[in-house]
């Protein structure tokens, strides 16, 4: 029996990579200094793994922004519009110009696009293929790292994206073929590449297939025997380990059970019942060891020894102990890091829970109470374990039988606004008395340096209540002046008293907990700190109305109210295991709700509800989409639908496909929809041009996820593009998502040149009409 680990976080504990990365991008540190770091993290990864007791510990899944950039790059998949940028400063120039777009000397190209990875909250870059795509080995990231790791002593287990999961993670750049028929000329380089780990010598490689969850088609199915039975015969000493995750392998399950794989992993968190289907089945191949992944490696709640044991012995007693492995159900790259770094989690709430590192010592503890289950050692764990999970089940924390009994008498008038659209639009249209090409930023702005050491200052009592609020205050109005100057239709006070969009709530939200080191990658070097739900949500108090107020009481000009919208906060959050999902975010929508009508209440016109992952949490399978989304459009109604008709509701959707979902976007009801449409160079208006949608868009036409500055003419062109699939009455002008990342400098100029741009089209317009 051995231990896997499918991946493990790249980030640090203490995010050294993140600020390794942006101190490299400012030039406040070397190249060479910023590759030292990034080693220093991956080293202390595989001997913390290597001296817990993992057996197969992986490498290559670091990364020093994304793992699908790397193998894009390791395969030499490199969009046209890189080949000519002569960046010979060093070799990390054309992959983080790729990833996040470059500005410079001249230069000026757009960043490759971004996606969210299968229904989680983490963003890759998505491979651009087209029809004569070649493939070339340009780089031996993943050799080396094995290298690297051999010198310490530890052998790894290299992990590499499979060929077909890489293909059907990217996009056409034409509309003639599909990408995965070039899986033939991508295969030879893909194999050079496991030979150099081979001869490296690399005894098991992981290959990741997580596509193997989505309904595969007959083509895509085939393209997966052909890959891994040409691997097996090609490199007959290998041992494949074949990994899927995030749920099981469903309709693919007969063409898995087939293949020539050593070892097949599988995700018994998201699907406990295939275990049974695969060890019944009668293509089960009893020389094939199954990893069992039983435990979470995307929520934090600590396993249940005796339900893991149940499935481990279930597999064990049909087919021995050296043909199951126990591992994470996928990485724990989802997982923040150290539990033991959180001094300041109430103990009742933190004897719940486990994180990465903690995880690895449940792995290794589930094979001692697999292999020697009447040691004293591992009597005392199991009990202790056992104390855990009942103590959470009977905690009077988690319970509160008012908001249960407010749920239970929803309605569904509760969730249906007063008036049909056209009607609300009206109204609005007479009491917000906006221009063609109305203008308005997503919400938040810079977080300065100054803003987030307030902040710190505040939550340590260096600075008083008073204090605090004044230097707020003082933020907000300047903002509101700029917003002003440069001739923005809708304001936003810009969220300076906010450091996350869900964690702000979450504070303020009861049957909420919060860690101070629980930082999980988005994407990049961006991390989030997602709260964590334990128990019963319920709002005591108004969460933003005081500074949307405020910021409304500086201009005549309609000032948003900004919250985030009940989906995200759940899937944005470490939700609780207990009850439904479903459950927990009706339960949220109703605070939510309650924070809307204190806005409008407070003569706040506009109210955006941000619900960016909507399309993240749908299920990988089409035949479970239907159940979420009910309750997902429902929810979000529920937080939405109090309001008076002349009460305009936004919402904020990004980086998501939505041609498949356009009606349930719809459903929403909101009177503006506001989408990422500038890295997709508007190809994500499509959906809602084909469905004729109702409402009024504001597809994204600045790209606040790179650092470039997009040029009038740009954002023009986007604009243009627009005005030939959407009736113009209909197009809001903004950027694609808020700005609290970028510098002030860019955002103003950014900004400037997207006011002036939509000035201008409303002068053509009006000339033409």
């Amino acid at each position: 029996m051995k231990t896997n680990l499918l991946g493990y976080p790249r980030i640090g504990s203490k995010r050294e990579l993140k600020k390794s990365s942006e101190a490299y991008w400012k030039h406040d540190i070397t190249l060479e200094n910023h590759l030292k770091n990034a080693k220093a993290i991956r080293q202390d990864n595989w001997i913390f793994q290597d001296e817990i007791g993992i057996d197969l510990i992986p490498s290559n899944d670091f990364s020093l922004y994304d793992h699908v950039l790397d193998l894009t790059l390791t395969l030499g998949c490199i969009p046209e519009r890189y080949n000519n940028l002569k960046l010979n400063e060093n070799p990390l120039d054309l992959y983080y110009a790729m990833a996040r777009g470059i500005q410079k000397d001249g230069l000026d190209v757009t960043a490759m696009e971004m996606t969210k990875w299968f229904d989680t909250n983490y963003h890759y870059i998505v491979p651009e293929f087209h029809k004569n795509q070649t493939f070339e080995l340009l780089n031996l990231k993943a050799v080396n790292e094995f290298k690297e790791a051999l010198e310490l002593g530890i052998k790894t287990k290299p992990v590499l994206i499979g060929p077909v999961t890489f293909l059907l993670l990217g996009k056409e750049t034409e509309h003639n073929f599909h990408r995965i028929e070039l899986l033939d000329k991508l295969l030879p380089v893909y194999f050079q590449l496991v030979e150099q780990l081979i001869n490296a010598g690399a005894e098991y490689i992981q290959f990741d297939e997580p596509c193997l969850v989505t309904d595969l088609s007959i083509t895509e199915q085939q393209a997966i025997t052909k890959t891994y039975t040409t691997l097996a015969s090609t490199f007959p000493n290998l041992k494949i380990i074949l990994a899927n995750y995030f749920d099981c392998y469903g309709t693919n399950l007969k063409t898995v059970l087939k293949l020539p794989v050593h070892a097949l992993h599988l995700d018994l968190v998201r699907c406990t019942l295939q275990l049974d289907d695969i060890l019944n089945a009668d293509e089960c191949n009893k020389k094939t060891i199954l990893s069992l992944g039983v435990i979470d490696g995307r929520n934090i709640w600590k396993n249940d020894f005796e339900h893991s044991l149940k499935l481990i012995e279930k597999a064990v007693n049909l087919l021995g102990k050296d043909s199951v492995w126990i591992g994470s159900s996928c990485s724990l790259l989802h997982s923040p890091i150290d539990l033991n770094l959180e001094q300041k989690l109430p103990t009742d709430i933190k004897q719940w829970l486990a994180f990465a590192k903690q995880k690895v010592e449940e792995i290794v503890r589930l094979k001692a109470l697999v292999i020697d289950p009447n040691s004293d050692e591992n009597i005392t764990a199991l009990k202790a374990n056992k104390q855990s999970i009942v103590n959470k089940s009977t905690s009077e924390l988690i319970h509160n039988e008012a908001v249960k009994h407010r749920v239970s008498k929803l309605t569904a008038q509760d969730s249906s606004r007063q008036s049909a659209f056209k009607f609300r639009q009206s109204q609005q249209k007479s009491i917000l008395n906006l221009p063609l090409f109305p203008t308005t930023t997503i919400g938040s702005f810079p977080q300065t340096k100054s803003i987030r050491s307030w902040r710190s200052k505040f939550k340590k009592g260096e600075i008083s209540q008073t204090e605090y609020d004044h230097l707020i205050q003082d933020e907000i109005e300047e903002t509101i002046r700029f917003q002003e100057s440069i001739g923005l239709d809708v304001l936003v006070h810009g969220e300076f008293e906010r450091n996350d969009m869900v964690e702000y709530f979450g504070e303020q939200l009861k049957g909420f907990a919060f860690t101070n080191f629980g930082w999980v990658q988005s994407y990049g070097s961006r991390c989030v700190k997602p709260p964590i739900i334990f128990g019963d949500v319920s709002r005591e108090h108004p969460m933003t109305v005081n500074w949307t107020a405020y910021a409304q009481s500086l201009t005549d000009i309609p000032v948003k109210g900004m919250l985030t919208g009940p989906v995200t906060i759940l899937q944005w959050s470490f939700v609780r295991n207990d009850q439904s999902r479903a459950t927990t975010c009706k339960q949220i929508a109703l605070a939510i709700r309650d924070e809307v009508l204190d806005l409008e209440s407070a003569g706040v016109k506009v109210i955006q509800i941000d619900e960016p992952a909507i399309r993240e949490g749908l299920p990988l399978r089409k035949a479970d989409w239907q159940a979420y989304l009910n309750w997902a459009i429902e929810s979000f109604k529920i937080s939405s639908c109090g309001v008076a008709d002349s009460t305009q509701i936004h919402t904020h959707m990004c980086y998501s496909e939505f041609n498949d979902i356009i009606d349930s976007v719809a459903a929403l009801d909101a009177d503006v929809i506001t989408i990422e449409t500038s890295r997709s160079n508007m190809e994500l208006l499509d959906a809602f041009v084909d469905y004729k949608y109702p409402n009024e868009i504001g597809p994204g036409v600045y790209d606040i996820h790179s650092p470039r500055i997009p040029s009038s003419e740009e954002i023009e062109l986007l604009l243009k593009k627009a005005c030939n699939l959407l009736p113009i009455e209909h197009i809001w002008v903004n950027p694609d998502c808020g700005l609290k990342t970028r510098d002030w400098p860019e955002t103003k100029k950014a900004l400037t040149h997207l006011v002036n741009t939509a000035k201008k089209l409303r002068a053509e317009f009006k000339i033409e009409a």
